[in-house]
């Protein structure tokens, strides 16, 4: 049993993905937020299955994802020229090890905001 789960460890990549939540009840976001972005690590067989673990996980913890946009793979964000620091590679490689999805960043968003605010 231990060669499947360690061959199935190997298959496994991180997926880096922007998920955008509404409001719930008990979310932790800030009182008066309409809502946040959030940037995730999440493992799986391929894109699909890191998002469906990342809103799962989301949806246990009381939030409410309305959108995700998914990044790619490690290999796939080098090939595609992103620069990825020291520190989120370590964040990566945890959630690869561990198997699990972590919150990398969290972004509430204000209803007086407009998207040049946030990008500025």
């Amino acid at each position: 049993m231990k060669k499947i789960i360690d061959k199935n460890r190997k298959q496994r990549a991180i997926f880096t993905l922007e998920v955008s939540l509404g409001r719930s009840k008990n979310d932790g976001l800030p009182r008066n937020s309409i809502g946040a972005t959030l940037i995730c690590y999440s493992t799986g067989i391929d894109e699909e299955e890191a998002v469906r673990e990342a809103v799962a996980t989301l949806k246990r913890s009381n939030m409410s994802p309305l959108n995700v946009v998914g990044y790619g793979s490690i290999e796939e964000r080098l090939k595609n020229g992103h620069e990825i620091d020291l520190e989120e590679n370590k964040i990566m490689l945890r959630a690869l090890n561990e198997n699990s999805v972590i919150v990398a960043d969290v972004m509430p968003l204000f209803g007086n905001e407009t998207e040049e605010d946030i990008v500025n």
